[in-house]
This record gives C-alpha cells, sequence and structure tokens, in this order.
C-alpha cells in the first residue's frame, strides 16, 4: 500500500482589532448601515467573529447603559405593590 501524504489546512492569522473598532463595526451593524457579510468582506474578520462581537457588546452596552433584567422586574414589582386599587 502506498502511505498517503496528508496536507495540512492554512491557519488563518488575524490581526488584534483595538476596541474602539470593534465597537464602531457593531454600532454599524446593530444600527443596520452595513450587514455582517459586509463588515466581514470589509475588514478581513470572518462572520462568525463579527456575530460573536455584536452579542458580547450588546450585553456591555446595556450594562453600562442601563440595568439589567432582573433589576428592572424588580423595580417594576415595587412599582405594582404601590399602586392601590
Amino acid at each position: 500500500m502506498e502511505q498517503q501524504k496528508f496536507i495540512r489546512c492554512q491557519k488563518y492569522t488575524y490581526q488584534k482589532l483595538p476596541f474602539q473598532i470593534k465597537l464602531q463595526i457593531v454600532q454599524k451593524v446593530t444600527n443596520g448601515q452595513i450587514s455582517i457579510n459586509h463588515a466581514a468582506k470589509t475588514y478581513g474578520i470572518s462572520r462568525s467573529t463579527i456575530d460573536y462581537w455584536v452579542k458580547k457588546l450588546a450585553t456591555f452596552n446595556q450594562k453600562s447603559i442601563g440595568m439589567s433584567q432582573d433589576q428592572e422586574i424588580k423595580k417594576l414589582k415595587e412599582k405594582s405593590r404601590n399602586w392601590s386599587f
């Protein structure tokens, strides 16, 4: 039998982008200015990476801007207790 030669797959190396550029990309995607596919082609980043950033940074923005869902539920429950019928 002949020995098979294994051809290794090429590994892609990505450059590490600064946080501000990640935020800009995520904001453009979430605002609908560009699609994930277009951003991936423009910036040379995989679509799954951009999708991960969108999920991760959306929760980051939510934490920095507003309250968590549990806190909001507690606040609404307290408001409903104060109402008199």
